[in-house]
């Protein structure tokens, strides 16, 4: 079953107009999540706002933004002067600009959500939209106000819908040549090693499946709180402490050719997905 859409409003380009509805793309419904529990009384803890120098608590109704300027003092302001330089319309995608798709590298994603008609009577600007976007490889550029803040956001055709990512703004994402201005210099890799690695990443190659990312603490952590409801009552003893790897000897220095050669031979079969 289909989730409810999270929110609904308008898909706008020029003259152009449809209702659309959105919903996240990925969950964290089925995600293990703790509480903060008195170990004494095995009671649930309340979180609340506590004065940082008189350490009296404070009411949610008396706490307002505030920005460092000093060492202990802020720019307070209020919620509306955060909504008087917000967006005019917090439900209106409206398309500014279009960008050729693959030119935004995967760094400036940030979360995907599904962009479907709300009605039908919207589906056919819709699908106008969505085509001519797939035809030309191009993607949409706009601005939304989503999580309680004003987001840049882009559109790409999937399917029969799109898929509407939030994306990291300028300031937000590091620039790549601080980090990787010192391999310029590296050597290239030999042709023997090339070859190698090539026969090492297609006998390791599958087909892509979900069961690539399954989480497997999350299945330890299910099976450890089952074992735990079991003997609720019961004492626990304390686990036998795991003994530590010891790192390997030697330098830093490899022969990558080698190390390939020995990664193949330990190769038993191929693993390609059928």
């Amino acid at each position: 079953m289909a989730a409810r859409a999270f929110w609904t409003g308008y898909l706008k380009l020029s003259l152009v107009t449809c209702p659309v509805a959105m919903t996240p793309a990925t969950s964290g419904a089925g995600q293990v999540r703790f509480h903060t529990v008195n170990r004494k009384t095995g009671d649930r803890v309340a979180a609340r706002y506590v004065d940082a120098v008189t350490g009296k608590p404070v009411d949610e109704d008396d706490t307002v933004k505030g920005y460092p300027v000093d060492e202990d003092a802020y720019v307070t302001l209020e919620d509306a002067d955060l909504d008087a330089v917000r967006l005019e319309s917090t439900r209106t995608i409206d398309i500014e600009r279009f960008v050729d798709a693959g030119s935004i590298g995967w760094i400036w994603y940030d979360r995907p959500h599904f962009l479907t008609p709300a009605d039908t009577v919207g589906e056919e600007a819709f699908c106008v939209i969505r085509d001519a976007m797939a035809a030309t490889a191009t993607a949409a550029v706009s601005r939304l106000v989503l999580y309680g803040r004003e987001r840049a956001v882009l559109l790409r055709p999937e399917g029969r819908g799109m898929v509407l990512w939030t994306l990291h703004f300028g300031n937000e994402v590091r620039p790549e040549d601080a980090y990787f201005a010192d391999l310029a210099g590296a050597p290239a890799p030999s042709r023997d090693a090339m070859a190698l690695i090539g026969k090492l990443i297609s006998g390791q190659m599958l087909d892509w499946s979900d069961q690539l990312v399954k989480d497997p603490v999350q299945d330890r952590l299910l099976d450890l709180i089952a074992a735990r409801k079991r003997a609720a009552r019961r004492p626990r003893k304390a686990p036998a402490a795991r003994a530590e790897a010891a790192p390997a000897a030697g330098g830093n220095v490899v022969d990558i050719t080698e190390a390939l050669r020995r990664s193949l031979a330990s190769e038993k079969a191929p693993r390609r997905g059928k």
